[in-house]
């Protein structure tokens, strides 16, 4: 079997077709996604369209994981919306140009490299919770419509689920969006169709520089929202690469994909673009429902978004709104892990790591903001975590007579010793009665802050007031160089 590539994916019709279908959908779905985010932003349509287009060709070259899908997306709109609405379209491209810049000095600093922190309970909740937003997203799509969207949306469904029991040759996907829009022509039935959602671009992107003057003022207007954009797409797009990497068994390059972010919102911005990052749902399509593997599949996407839009937007304008959700929901449901929050699962997994989960949702749900949720439960993690390390530290006395007559409390210490641990260290030893040799053994424990170093200071300090002394024993050495470099002078 051909290893999926570019290279091969060109020798081999089978590798290949697949990669072109496949990018075939995922335009067809960022259409109406691309116009929506539009809207949110505060901008003209097209500019979402345009920045679709350079942000899925730029990436498809300059990213770390191959067939990932980057366009639009709501993360980043909701975040440079105020700079349009407070300051107009010319800073939000600054913004973008900015933002794409700190992503790649990010890039450069080993930011990708923090991903390994977020834990498997945060990132089940980061999935089930995009997977909750792809099908909130669609419900505006069934409110206060005609009645014949409702069984359309159905059938559409039900081709995507059964097609593949027939033919893998075409994406279910595919057939479904041709089918219902071919019905709603031929039927002349009057649905919500994707030219409802906003005019399509008759020409093609330019070259765009931002009317702003280049000076501290500007940058102290923009730079707040190019961090927060920089920051929202890294971790977007890194989550959606470990995503993807889980699904394909493979590994990407996240180092890369970071830089190439960057690099992708740059390009974007000079062609008047507003920004943009991974796209979960439509990397899902891409990867998961039609097969895709490699950087061609996500070339394909941008090229036959413009191709699309521009060529054929007459045609694009008339498939039915019904279509593509019934696409997303399949997607929605595909991306969630059903396996997490079945009984059997719920009543194995630890409470603390079902807790995490959940809050990841909640939050990601209610602020529709992936960056926080994923923000929030990793915090939540750590503080359970530190909560459960905290209480695993122990302490045992014994009292030894030496030959020469004379005795010695020996504290045996056990443990991992930082903030949370070694407050409770304090606590633990009998400052009136022991005798006036102490001795503090951690050859069972090891030091990992400034705070265990205090601690410890503060028992010798207590033990001093008394006119005892204590002994440190047993430390490791990194253990011994942190206590060393740091006792007395805290």
């Amino acid at each position: 079997m051909l290893e999926p590539t570019v290279r091969n994916a060109l020798r081999s019709p089978r590798l290949l077709r697949v990669e072109v279908l496949a990018g075939l959908v995922v335009a067809l779905a960022l259409i109406p996604e691309a116009i929506s985010f539009s809207i949110i932003a505060g901008v003209d349509p097209q500019i979402g369209l345009f920045a679709s287009f350079t942000m899925a060709v730029a990436i498809s070259f300059l990213g770390g994981r191959p067939a990932m899908i980057s366009a639009a997306t709501g993360a980043v709109a909701l975040v440079v919306a105020p700079v349009v609405r407070d300051h107009g379209y010319d800073f939000l491209v600054a913004t973008v140009l900015l933002g794409g810049l700190i992503q790649i000095l990010l890039a450069v600093a080993g930011v990708a490299k923090l991903m390994r922190f977020i834990p498997r309970s945060v990132m089940v909740g980061f999935v089930n919770a995009l997977a909750i937003l792809i099908f909130e997203a669609q419900v505006d799509h069934l409110v206060d419509v005609p009645w014949a969207v409702y069984p359309m949306i159905a059938v559409g469904i039900a081709v995507i689920v059964g097609f593949p029991r027939i033919s893998a040759v075409v994406p279910a996907p595919l057939v479904a969006i041709v089918a219902l829009t071919a019905f709603t022509i031929v039927g002349a039935v009057n649905v919500p169709d994707v030219g409802d959602q906003g005019d399509l671009p008759d020409s093609l992107p330019s070259w765009f520089v931002p009317d702003v003057p280049f000076d501290l003022e500007t940058l102290k207007i923009i730079a707040p929202y190019a961090l927060a954009m920089a920051l929202v797409g890294i971790l977007e797009s890194l989550l959606t690469a470990k995503l993807v990497d889980d699904i394909t068994d493979t590994r990407s390059d996240k180092t890369r994909e970071t830089w190439g972010q960057g690099a992708a919102n740059i390009i974007t911005g000079f062609f008047g673009g507003m920004g943009g990052c991974a796209m979960i749902g439509q990397t899902m399509i891409n990867v998961k429902v039609s097969g895709a593997r490699t950087r061609l599949s996500t070339f394909l996407a941008g090229v036959f978004l413009l191709v699309l839009v521009v060529g054929f937007g007459d045609v694009v304008a008339l498939i039915p709104m019904a279509a593509l959700v019934a696409v997303m929901v399949m997607v929605s449901v595909g991306t969630f892990d059903w396996h997490s929050i079945r009984p059997s699962t719920l009543r194995r997994m630890p409470l603390s790591e079902t807790a995490v989960m959940i809050v990841t949702v909640v939050v990601t749900v209610l602020t529709h903001n992936l960056a926080i949720g994923v923000v929030v439960g990793v915090l939540t993690a750590m503080t359970l975590f530190a909560r459960r390390v905290a209480h695993l530290t122990q302490t045992e006395r014994t009292i030894v007579q030496d030959a020469d007559g004379s005795t010695r409390a020996v504290y045996a210490v056990t443990g991992e010793l930082f903030f949370a641990s070694s407050n409770d260290l304090y606590t633990q030893f009998d400052y009136a009665d022991d005798p006036e040799r102490v001795v503090v053994d951690l050859s069972g424990a090891h030091v990992w802050d400034a705070s265990t170093v205090a601690s410890l200071d503060a028992i010798t300090a207590k033990y001093a007031r008394r006119g005892k002394t204590v002994e440190i024993v047993g430390l490791d050495e990194a253990s011994a160089q942190r206590h060393g470099r740091l006792t007395g002078s805290l």
